[in-house]
């Protein structure tokens, strides 16, 4: 026991301050290292014993991942919104460090997902694929919103074309603001190419992992859905439950109760008090919510089991963003079935005792 310790590093640009506590609880060094591989490789060689780190997610935390990792004996990469800790009180690098390693002592810090090495590749593309794609969206808006700022109707997609781009400039009498929408369209023609490259590159490098041809032969999760998933779940077996992806995935309901025991003549009982539900869980994967959303709501609008499965229940009262809601939480339940059972999909997993 005397020889375990637990190091809280508050990792910067330019340093990290790191605070080392002994079994007991007690500080036993403090200070301050510059952010370079051999630099932290050089502490953590001068400690002996065992070594438990935690720093929190962030720009710097995989690659601090796969740096301290094979030298330590546990390495805590913790979600920074989980550690209220940190915010009582004063706050500097030095407090912070010594606060992470006492949450990591009390085992009080909840860990972010750091694992498969298999996959980084496919997870830097899809990361770029879903960014290029986001910054396309935002320059297609911003050239309509010129449009309407100056009371120029421009529904559909002809305002993007090139072959009219002319005919919709010309509708424009101010020289500054044509000029603007001019810029617009050049930075659309630069990130419309690079983000069809960036597409193909994702789809070949996703058909080299075996749970492709599994998620392909669900309905409505398309080749890019498809490989979206992999690069974000990574592996199906980090949830031990449909629930725990839910939750991941934003589909976890919040419920709050208090004062649910009672003693009546003497006799402890439930109370009969209902639950109160606050809505979804906040702290998610926003990209793997609007992945399930986006398949739910083509699957509820197309022929197909799903389909058949969201009339049902908006036969039974059901609204219909409810519904499809329950048909989002569905298709992800039997997405991580087919995963991690490595089984083609079919339509007995809609019923509720498989999914």
């Amino acid at each position: 026991m005397d020889s375990v310790k637990y190091i809280g590093m508050d990792v910067h640009q330019e340093a990290i301050w790191i605070a080392v506590l002994n079994f007991s609880g007690k500080l036993v060094m403090e200070c301050v290292i510059e952010t370079k591989a051999i630099t932290i490789l050089d502490f953590l060689k001068g400690l002996r014993g065992s070594l438990h780190v935690t720093l929190e997610e962030g720009t710097w935390a995989a690659w601090l991942y796969d740096l301290i990792k094979p030298h330590v004996t546990e390495l805590v990469v913790c979600n920074p919104r989980r550690n209220a800790l940190l915010k009582e009180g004063s706050k500097s690098d030095r407090i912070d460090a010594r606060k992470l390693a006492e949450l990591l002592r009390s085992n009080m810090v909840r860990s972010v997902y750091h694992g498969e090495q298999g996959v980084r590749k496919l997870k830097e593309l899809a990361r770029s694929y879903l960014a290029i794609s986001k910054d396309l969206g935002r320059v297609m808006s911003r050239v309509k919103a010129i449009y309407r700022s100056w009371g120029i109707p421009c529904g559909g997609k002809q305002v993007y074309a090139p072959r009219y781009r002319s005919e919709w400039l010309g509708k424009i009498q101010e020289a500054g603001v044509r000029r603007r929408a001019e810029f617009y369209y050049q930075q659309l023609d630069a990130l419309r190419p690079l983000r069809q490259q960036v597409r193909q590159e994702l789809l070949a490098e996703a058909k080299k992992h075996s749970a492709w041809k599994w998620l392909r032969a669900i309905p409505f999760i398309g080749p890019i859905r498809a490989a979206v998933l992999m690069a974000l779940i990574q592996t199906p077996h980090r949830f031990r439950t449909k629930r725990q992806l839910w939750s991941y995935s934003g589909f976890g309901i919040e419920t709050h109760s208090s004062a649910e025991q009672r003693f009546i003549n003497g006799e402890l009982r439930r109370a009969k008090k209902p639950v109160s539900i606050r809505g979804l869980n906040r702290n998610h994967n926003h990209d793997l919510k609007n992945l399930f959303k986006g398949a739910a709501t083509v699957a509820a609008a197309k022929a197909g089991p799903f389909q058949e499965y969201y009339d049902a229940l908006v036969a039974k009262g059901i609204r219909p963003e409810m519904a499809r809601l329950t048909l989002a939480r569905k298709i992800a339940a039997i997405t991580l079935i087919v995963w991690k059972k490595g089984v083609r999909f079919d339509a007995k997993h809609l019923k509720p005792q498989t999914a």
